[in-house]
């Protein structure tokens, strides 16, 4: 197995972790720029669901017709879509996961996905905001980008969701003290140096 070499030029035992925040956290920016840092492959939900959807895979094919119906889809699908790419040969040296798990059953699901690669998970990475702050920068990002989907009411309704969803989760992985809470609330390189320090604390 390759060791992963620091952007400070030493070396570090291969990550597997996950980036967890609400929506306008800044997770995708900062999960790019850590991957890059420890040559592990930033992995994000969206990117996999694309990815399967695009190249017309059976798991992909079954996702769209959930999809085309408007409805969500079962975690099942998701859980294989995952445990596909954790397979992947770039992933066998570490990870950095993006948007899963997103439920308690998801985590569960991911627990014994790793077990079966033999590979624990080493720090989940939580990026902390103010939720009032996050709701304006999202609501100013959606007049600047023309988009649809970022109104006041339906960025509070998925804070809520997510507040519902993925505050259990947290816990969770709490308990088995892998938690490093950064705050995401300051300059994008600020937050990047913290993460890197909290990689470093481990």
């Amino acid at each position: 197995m390759t060791t992963p070499t620091a952007s400070n030029g030493s070396t570090a035992p291969a990550r597997r972790l996950l980036i967890v925040g609400p929506p306008g956290a800044g997770k995708g920016t900062q999960a790019v720029r850590v991957a890059e840092e420890l040559s592990i492959p930033a992995i994000s939900t969206g990117d996999i669901f694309r990815a399967n959807v695009s190249g017309q895979t059976e798991l992909g094919v079954l996702a769209k017709s959930y999809m085309d119906k408007g409805e969500y889809v079962p975690d099942s699908v998701t859980n294989d879509m995952v445990r596909s790419r954790l397979a992947e040969a770039d992933a066998q040296d570490g990870f950095l996961l993006d948007g899963y798990p997103r439920t308690l059953d998801q985590v569960e699901a991911l627990d014994g996905m790793l077990a079966e690669l033999g590979t624990p998970l080493d720090l989940v990475l939580l990026l902390v905001v103010e939720q009032e702050e996050v709701v304006q920068r999202l609501v100013a990002r959606g007049a600047e980008q023309g988009r649809s989907d970022d109104t006041e009411e339906t960025i509070r309704r998925r804070l809520e969701v997510y507040a519902e969803q993925t505050a259990p989760l947290i816990d969770v992985y709490e308990q088995r003290g892998l938690v490093r809470r950064v705050d995401g609330m300051a300059p994008i390189d600020e937050v990047t140096a913290a993460l890197r320090e909290a990689l470093g604390a481990r």
